[in-house]
């Protein structure tokens, strides 16, 4: 078990941050915070790009607890969530039985990616509203309603803050430039069957996972009336709790088994800073905006709004 969570942990962390990364996409398009009751909604689609070195992560056996490489490596790069190695990585576990000094040894071939080919992409997408309450302060709302694919079933939800700083300053509507604040935050529920990709016999098997995540960005956009340009600098940071519930027939050796209940729980904790440029085309109550956020998992985000005020 212990050599189980410490493997889950270096498998899921890539998708972890990943999925944390992307659902901090698409917050703001623009520093200019609403007037009292403006109200925009706004569809939004965005694709995180994974790059090589994501698909795998070094993983080391611990030769104290009987684990090792077949071929007798101690540390390999094998595949995460998110991508596959070629050939399959074998690893063998030997246990001994302490009362005859006999051992056993069986093959254990390591996972790879839950699709079983390398990920490109994590796509997402929200729908989001936002309306203005105070001076120089919009409210900021997004959901993923839960849906169900394929047995897994996922939905996010978040809540936000924008403030316009330059509201306050005299004459602010002969300023070019509007700079504003976000913080934002967002929790995503997944879960699904795991019996069909876990051959082994058991009761009620699935994983499950709860991620929330927080968004702080310095944001500025130009005051133009069609065409305008924005950008933003931020810190993310986040949480991602996974786990392997139900009961599992584990084989202990010698003709033995065991019953193990919910066998794996693993925390992975993700932060950095990323960068955002895009543009926003405003028609009357319609528009469009397009941007590309620069961070550990590079991403393109699309929206459309209807606003009004």
């Amino acid at each position: 078990l212990e050599d189980s969570n410490r493997f889950a942990k270096g498998y899921l962390q890539p998708g972890a941050e990943a999925v944390i990364h992307s659902m901090n996409n698409g917050w703001f398009s623009s520093a200019e915070a609403k007037p009292l009751l403006g109200f925009e909604i706004s569809f939004i689609g965005n694709v995180a790009m994974v790059d090589d070195s994501k698909r795998t992560f070094a993983f080391t056996a611990d030769g104290s607890t009987g684990l090792s490489y077949q071929d007798g490596s101690i540390t390999k790069n094998v595949a995460s969530v998110l991508g596959t190695v070629s050939p399959d990585v074998v690893m063998e576990y030997t246990v001994t039985d302490p009362t005859t000094g006999l051992s056993e040894t069986v093959e254990i071939i390591l996972p790879e990616s839950l699709i079983s080919k390398d990920v490109q992409n994590i796509p997402s997408g929200f729908l989001q509203a936002s309306v203005g309450v105070l001076k120089g302060t919009e409210l900021k709302a997004r959901i993923l309603p839960q849906i169900e694919i394929n047995d897994r079933q996922f939905g996010v939800f978040g809540v936000g803050v924008q403030h316009e700083f330059t509201k306050w300053l005299p004459a602010d509507r002969l300023w070019p430039v509007a700079i504003s604040g976000l913080v934002a935050y967002s929790h995503l529920t997944a879960n699904y069957d795991a019996s069909d990709v876990i051959h082994v016999d058991g009761t009620n098997q699935r994983f499950e996972n709860k991620t929330n995540t927080m968004l702080y960005e310095a944001i500025f956009s130009t005051k133009l009336p069609v065409i305008n340009f924005y950008g933003g600098v931020g810190y993310v940071t986040g949480t991602s709790k996974s786990y392997l519930k139900g009961s599992y027939v584990v084989y202990e050796g010698f003709g033995v088994s065991a019953v193990v209940e919910d066998p794996i729980s693993v925390n992975n904790k993700v932060n950095g800073v990323r960068a955002t440029l895009g543009t926003r085309l405003k028609l009357g109550f319609f528009r469009l905006n397009a941007d590309y956020t620069f961070a550990d998992f590079n991403s393109a985000t699309v929206g459309v709004s209807f606003g009004f005020r």
